[in-house]
């Protein structure tokens, strides 16, 4: 049963996806959130494939003590390291329907950091 947060969401997602797209030299940066948890992923929509991807669920994340905010800053740097390994530098970001505020802005910002353009 969808709540009115969730149908909300994903009229927002809708709206978004609308505008954005992932191609080879600029591809997307996905965030979906959950309670506990924040994935990340890059996905080129041209082809249909994702190129790399970040969790907090990976181990060495995972074992950290820190809270949540902490958490995707430490995904944002993880995924920026994998993507400039992969040769990706830009990419477009999609926040998935979520305010750009907390966790999602905190990983944004160390995504930055971390050497993507966006």
């Amino acid at each position: 049963m969808a709540t009115k947060k969730t149908s909300r969401r994903a009229k927002i997602r809708t709206r978004i996806r609308s505008r954005i797209t992932g191609t080879t030299v600029r591809p997307r940066l996905s965030v979906f959130r959950s309670n506990t948890e924040i994935y990340v992923q890059i996905i080129d929509d041209l082809k249909g494939h994702t190129l790399c991807a970040a969790s907090s669920r990976e181990k060495d994340i995972a074992t950290g003590k820190d809270n949540k905010t902490a958490k995707a800053a430490l995904v944002g740097k993880r995924i920026a390291e994998k993507a400039v390994a992969a040769g990706i530098t830009s990419v477009v970001f999609d926040r998935g329907g979520y305010l750009y505020h907390g966790r999602v802005k905190s990983l944004a910002d160390a995504a930055r950091e971390g050497g993507l353009q966006f």
